[in-house]
């Protein structure tokens, strides 16, 4: 199993004008290598390496191995252009989105990420320092900040390329791991995962995951989202982007909470995971401003994120190479060792949960609802006339009098 460790460069400013002039120069022939590869149609690693090796060794100082990670890069790019054509998440050929997407050749950012192999790039994890091959020669000595279980895992697994990264100012290296798999292993039962919007997760062990902070969270970013969009300033652009990173690390970090609690616990136990398969909106839905901000899950769908957090045989059962049992939408549904071919279905357990509702006043009681087999509702108490009595030991109203009277 693959692990992407990423770490913090600390480069001095010699260094970092060093890092940085490599990366444009790289992706400078990555962008001809890509037109030559959209004006020819050749797309395979060696013929367009062929094609272009020599003109971008000449034309742009690079080494031979970074001109082989260009072509590499390149390569891989229309790769990845050509599976979203094919599997339609560009939309019909006659749409937009297509047509600009195969209109021109792939174009790379200046600053975009850069991959290095072990010829171009070494590690020393007792000094803490990486040497790295540049434009400008050879720079070592370059210090990273990395935590000691990251630390750990690449003195111990660390196999294969690492990416030169610049992002807000920042440099980074992530460094690809070989992580051996574990046993998989036969469960002893299932763990039933549903997600949803006003609960993020809930379990068939009565365990319910609410996604209440987060929308709260969700609505004032967007009001602030609001505010910042009507100014229409170049500083305004600015804090949008920081505003949506930090958005997004805040849903990413509670994903990785919850779905990290579940996977421990179905290891812990010794069972499989059963997810719902959320596939979002068809094509061509429109939904208003606050329902399609209530539609950004927090878990988003199964083909962007195929298992929750864990490795497989660790709480997951892998199924074609992925490490989690997808289940279908209608039902969550099992197969275990003993049963017939066809999976049967999966039954949850009664679950509480609470529904959205208006804001109420202060002193009205909260409604809750059971889901399971049936939805049995916990009416509100209803209160007497402010003008008659209650008898406390017949639960009744009492006018006037006392209870004596009352009898007579």
């Amino acid at each position: 199993m693959k692990l992407v460790v990423q770490v913090k460069l600390l480069p001095t400013p010699v260094q970092a004008a060093a890092l940085e002039a490599t990366l444009c120069a790289c992706n400078r022939a990555a962008d001809q290598a890509s037109r030559v590869a959209y004006e020819t149609g050749v797309t395979s690693r060696n013929d367009l390496q062929k094609a272009v090796y020599a003109d971008l060794k000449t034309r742009y100082a690079l080494s031979a191995q970074p001109v082989v990670r260009v072509v590499k890069k390149v390569v891989d790019a229309y790769a990845t252009l050509r599976a979203n054509l094919k599997t339609g998440r560009l939309g019909p050929a006659d749409s937009k989105r297509y047509r600009k997407a195969t209109g021109s050749p792939i174009a790379f950012r200046p600053q975009a990420a850069q991959p290095f192999d072990d010829r171009c790039l070494s590690w020393q994890m007792d000094a803490r320092t990486v040497s790295v091959w540049t434009v400008h020669g050879r720079l070592k000595n370059v210090g990273f900040a990395a935590s000691p279980d990251q630390l750990k895992t690449l003195v111990a697994y660390r196999k294969g390329e690492s990416d030169l990264i610049f992002r807000d100012g920042k440099w980074f290296l992530a460094a690809t791991c070989e992580i051996p798999d574990p046993e998989v292993f036969e469960p002893v039962d299932w763990i039933g995962v549903d997600r949803g919007i006003v609960n993020l997760a809930t379990t068939s062990d009565n365990t319910n995951y609410q996604g209440r902070r987060l929308s709260r969270y969700r609505r004032w970013q967007a009001r602030k989202r609001a505010e910042l969009q009507a100014r229409k300033t170049r500083s305004a652009t600015r804090r949008l982007a920081r505003r949506a990173k930090r958005e997004h690390r805040h849903a990413t970090h509670m994903n990785h909470v919850i779905s990290k609690e579940i996977v421990s616990v179905a290891q812990r136990t010794g069972r499989g995971m059963a997810v719902e398969e959320l596939g979002g909106p068809g094509p061509g839905t429109a939904t208003p401003g606050p329902a399609r901000h209530a539609l950004c899950l927090a878990f988003p769908p199964v083909g962007t994120a195929p298992r929750l957090q864990g490795p497989p045989g660790r709480g997951a059962v892998p199924r074609s190479g992925s490490g989690l049992y997808l289940a279908a939408l209608s039902a969550l549904w099992a197969h275990r060792s003993g049963q017939p071919a066809r999976p049967g279905p999966f039954p949850l357990s009664s679950v509480r949960a609470r529904w959205p509702r208006r804001p109420r006043r202060r002193g009205q009681r909260a409604r809750s609802r059971t889901l399971g087999v049936g939805i049995r509702h916990h009416a509100r108490r209803s209160r007497a006339h402010p003008g008659l009595k209650r008898d406390a030991t017949r639960d009744r109203p009492v006018v006037g009098g006392s209870r004596e009277r009352d009898k007579a």
